[in-house]
C-alpha cells in the first residue's frame, strides 16, 4: 500500500471531493484537489491509466514469478462540475481488467473485469464550512481509505468542515458505508451510528488533533490525539489511542525525523496494551508499513514496535528503505519511485514480510506498476 504521512489540514474533507488516486512511492505531501467551489461555472475531466503487477513467493513450490503472480489494468475518470460557485458535483469511476489467474492473489477487485464509482459526492462550500455528501474519500487518523493496488478505498458519508479560526480545522463525518480498498463496487453497509468528530491544529511550528470516534456496527468507541513540534532540524511527534470496546485497550507512539545531507531520516515507537488498536480501514499509527499494520499485531502480550526509514532522491529516482519490528513479526520495505514526465510515473515495491503468526514464514514480495495521467 501507499503509507502517507497525514497532514491532518490537507487531507480532510477537501480531499474527500475527488477520488484519489496516484500511488506513490514515497511519502508526498498531500494536498486538497481544486475542485470548483469558488470557481465559474464548468466541467473540469482529469483521469490516469494504471498498469499493476504483484507476485510473491508464498506458495512452497514455486517461485517468485509462478502462479501467483497478477498483472491488472484499470482507467480512472474524474469529473467535476461546478453548478454555481459554491455547488459542485464529482465523481470518479474506475473500470479494471484482471490478465491472469486468480491462484493466490485472486482478481483484483474481486472480478476478471468491472467497474464502479468510487466516488459520487456534491460538495457545497459557504464561506469557510464545506459539506461533502456521497461516496468520497477520507483520511482522519484511524478512519481512512487504505490506498494501494487500483484504487483508494471509500466511504458513503456526510462530511462537514470549518475553518474559520485561524490555523484551526473542525470536522465531522457521518459514515454509512465503505468500499474496502480491492473489494469492487460499495457492498459494506455500516449498522447503527458510525461518525468521528475531530479537532486539528497546525501552524508549521506546533501542529495537534484530538478526534472522537464512534462505530457501532464493529462495537466500539475511542479517542485519539497527537501533538507535534517541529525545531527547524528535527521534529518530534507523539500519538495516543484509547479504544472501548467492551473492554479497554491503549496505545501510543513517538516518532522523531529531519533531513540531514539530502535523507530524510525518522525513527518512530508504538506500544500496544490490553490489545489490539480498532480501525476502519487503515490507521495513522507510527510504526505502520506495507503490508503490515502494527496496529493488528497485538497477540496477547503488550506489544512494543519500532520503525526506522531513510528516504533520498538519486538521479532522480526516489527510494525510501525501512524497516519496522513487532516483537514475532517484522518487515522490510525497499520502494522506488520515477517521473518520465509530467504525466507518466512507475514505481518497484519490494517488501519482505513476517507476520505476527504461529507457524508464519517470511514472504519476499514484488511490486511494479505504472501510471498515465492525462
Amino acid at each position: 500500500m501507499k503509507l502517507t504521512k497525514l497532514s491532518l489540514i490537507a487531507t480532510l474533507a477537501i480531499s474527500s471531493a475527488f477520488a484519489g488516486g496516484d500511488i506513490a512511492p514515497v511519502e508526498p505531501v498531500v494536498e486538497a484537489p481544486v475542485v470548483a467551489c469558488g470557481a465559474k461555472e464548468g466541467t473540469t475531466i482529469s483521469g490516469k491509466l494504471t498498469g499493476y503487477y504483484i507476485t510473491d513467493d508464498s506458495l512452497p513450490a514455486d517461485d517468485m514469478f509462478g502462479d501467483q503472480s497478477q498483472l491488472a489494468f484499470a482507467a480512472t475518470l474524474d469529473v467535476s462540475h461546478a453548478f454555481t460557485n459554491w455547488l459542485t458535483a464529482n465523481f470518479s469511476a474506475v473500470g479494471y481488467l484482471n490478465t491472469l489467474n486468480q491462484d493466490t492473489w485472486g482478481y483484483f477487485e474481486g472480478e476478471k473485469k468491472g467497474a464502479y464509482f468510487n466516488t459520487a459526492n456534491l460538495t457545497a462550500t459557504y464561506e469557510d464550512t464545506t459539506l461533502v455528501a456521497g461516496r468520497q474519500l477520507l483520511d482522519t487518523p484511524m478512519i481512512q481509505g487504505y490506498d494501494w493496488l487500483l484504487a483508494q478505498g471509500s466511504f458513503e458519508a456526510y462530511t462537514l468542515m470549518n475553518s474559520s479560526i485561524e490555523n484551526v480545522t473542525l470536522v465531522g463525518s457521518y459514515i454509512t458505508k465503505h468500499r474496502a480498498n480491492n473489494s469492487g463496487e460499495f457492498a459494506n453497509s455500516f449498522d447503527g451510528d458510525n461518525y468521528t468528530i475531530g479537532a486539528a491544529y497546525d501552524n508549521k511550528t506546533l501542529s495537534g488533533s484530538v478526534w472522537y470516534y464512534n462505530v457501532d456496527t464493529a462495537d466500539y468507541s475511542q479517542v485519539y490525539a497527537d501533538l507535534g513540534y517541529d525545531f527547524g532540524t528535527f521534529k518530534i511527534e507523539g500519538q495516543y489511542v484509547d479504544t472501548d470496546a467492551g473492554t479497554d485497550t491503549s496505545a501510543f507512539g513517538i516518532m522523531a525525523s529531519a533531513s540531514i545531507a539530502g535523507f530524510d531520516l525518522s525513527a518512530a515507537y508504538n506500544n500496544l496494551s490490553d490489545g489490539a488498536t480498532a480501525y476502519v480501514g487503515w490507521n495513522g499509527l507510527y510504526t505502520n508499513q506495507w503490508n503490515l499494520t502494527v496496529a493488528d499485531q497485538h497477540d496477547g502480550e503488550d506489544l512494543d514496535a519500532f520503525k526506522v526509514s531513510a528516504a533520498t532522491t538519486i538521479m532522480d529516482i526516489s527510494a525510501e528503505l525501512s524497516y519496522a519490528d513487532y516483537d514475532k513479526g517484522n518487515e522490510t520495505d525497499l520502494i522506488l519511485g520515477y517521473d518520465f514526465s509530467d504525466t507518466v510515473d512507475a514505481g518497484v515495491v519490494y517488501t519482505n514480510t513476517k507476520a505476527n503468526l504461529t507457524g508464519a514464514s517470511s514472504v519476499d514480495q514484488l511490486e511494479v506498476y505504472a501510471n498515465y495521467k492525462f
